[in-house]
């Protein structure tokens, strides 16, 4: 079609604009959130306080993660409690209101709380009210969208049959809502918003959080067809990445997600693994062949393969630490014992299992790597030790019940982790997240 009027020579140059910024890619901002930007960030609360509720989390994640992998096929199993670690900013309907979403790579739905409540909790920006914004529509029951979302159901009116969701996660906290399409814009870091039309997400007209939250509600970037990335499709060639920025360094930059584009890894270092998925599960699954402790290997094949399939660990930024089957964690926490020669000390929250006392470059702690199917990714010191107190650092591995294993975000601090969904393929380039 030819743009004759002058509205629409805008109304075309809107949309190249909007499809070469979505295939040409771009990068969002993400918050920790224990950082001064984030809804969730105390100044009451010491650093340490916070490091050791972010291990808290991590573990009570690690737990759900085990249960998901023991019992795959229930829908509870699915939805992984205490969220994301990382938030981002977006905007919602138009004319568009900014709110704050948790990323979680083990969510496929995107949901925030809407207007009218029927039980909501407090957040950081107003709740979004659908009846004030010109491009929000519920979805019907006999959509493909409907049918393709797990929880869904038919509201009970005979003259709106609008699609409802209902997601329930384990710890208690759960939306129940509309499922609907409304334009979602985020805010590039180039200064471009970029605009997402006829997005599908959950308005929640009845929501709780179990954790203390300021947060609108959830964005999904796992395998379910709602989530963010799997909307964004074949606009993005079906790839993100992220690099985030270690939380002990005192930088004022921030970490980064991309899409398209600018989400691929590539050049000198770079190393790819498989990815793999599993029936019922929105997670991500690498496989782990073992680990090496300086020059020390060990295999671990058989030991992280017990629920079945290739891909035995996920990989998740969700959770702070590296969850490990319990004989692979002893041997490792065994190894980088030998290799440092100091004596142990205790945490003092009583968490982690490997302390030692002094200042991390002088711990002459070992590279451990990470041994993946095609690709060794080298974890450093601030990859593999968090300081739990001052002056103490611990090792920031964890055992799991029923031998769940989860490659967490410490270890994934300083590293370019790119997902493209169309080869299924995760890759790991060692960056300076700061300078991105």
């Amino acid at each position: 079609m030819s743009c004759f009027s002058s509205l629409l020579v805008l109304l075309c140059l809107y949309n190249l604009s909007f499809l070469e910024a979505l295939n040409g890619g771009f990068s969002v901002e993400i918050i920790h959130r224990d950082s001064p930007k984030s809804p969730f960030y105390s100044s009451s609360e010491t650093k340490f306080q916070r490091v050791s509720n972010a291990l808290r989390r991590s573990i009570n994640r690690g737990n759900h993660f085990s249960k998901s992998m023991v019992f795959p096929n229930t829908v509870s199993a699915t939805v992984i409690p205490d969220f994301g670690e990382y938030l981002m900013r977006y905007a919602v309907g138009t004319p568009p209101r900014k709110v704050f979403g948790v990323l979680d790579t083990g969510s496929d739905i995107i949901w925030l709380q809407c207007k009218p409540c029927r039980k909501c909790y407090s957040q950081a920006t107003p709740v979004f009210n659908p009846s004030k914004s010109t491009t929000y529509k519920t979805i019907r029951c006999n959509s493909t969208i409907c049918h393709s979302v797990q929880g869904t159901s038919c509201s009970s009116s005979s003259i709106t049959k609008h699609c409802k969701y209902d997601i329930s996660y384990g710890d208690g906290s759960f939306s129940h809502g509309d499922l609907s399409v409304e334009t979602l814009t985020l805010g590039s870091t180039n200064g471009s918003p970029i605009p997402l039309p006829r997005t599908a997400i959950g308005c929640g007209h009845n929501n709780s959080m179990h954790f203390k939250g300021k947060n609108s509600g959830i964005v999904g970037l796992g395998r379910g067809r709602v989530s963010l990335i799997n909307q964004l499709g074949s606009s993005v060639g079906w790839k993100f990445s992220y690099c985030l920025v270690p939380e002990t360094l005192p930088s004022n930059a921030s970490s980064r997600l991309h899409f398209g584009d600018a989400a691929v890894v590539q050049g000198h270092g770079t190393v790819s693994t498989p990815l793999f998925s599993k029936p019922q599960q929105v997670f991500y699954y690498l496989r782990l062949e073992g680990f090496s402790v300086g020059r020390h290997r060990r295999e671990f094949g058989s030991s992280l393969s017990r629920f079945g399939g290739e891909g035995n660990i996920v990989i998740d930024s969700g959770t702070t630490l590296t969850l490990l089957p319990y004989d692979v964690y002893r041997w490792l926490e065994s190894a980088v014992s030998h290799a440092v020669k100091l004596k142990p000390v205790e945490d003092p929250n009583h968490v982690l299992g490997l302390c030692y006392r002094g200042t991390l470059y002088k711990l002459d702690i070992p590279v451990i790597t990470a041994h993946f199917r095609g690709a060794n990714v080298l974890l450093h010191p601030m990859n593999t030790f968090v300081e739990v107190a001052d002056k103490v650092w611990c090792l920031a591995f964890q055992p799991t019940q029923n031998g769940a294993a989860v490659f967490g975000n410490l270890a994934q601090q300083n590293l370019l982790v790119g997902y493209d969904l169309k080869k299924n393929t995760v890759s790991f380039k060692q960056t300076d997240c700061t300078k991105m």
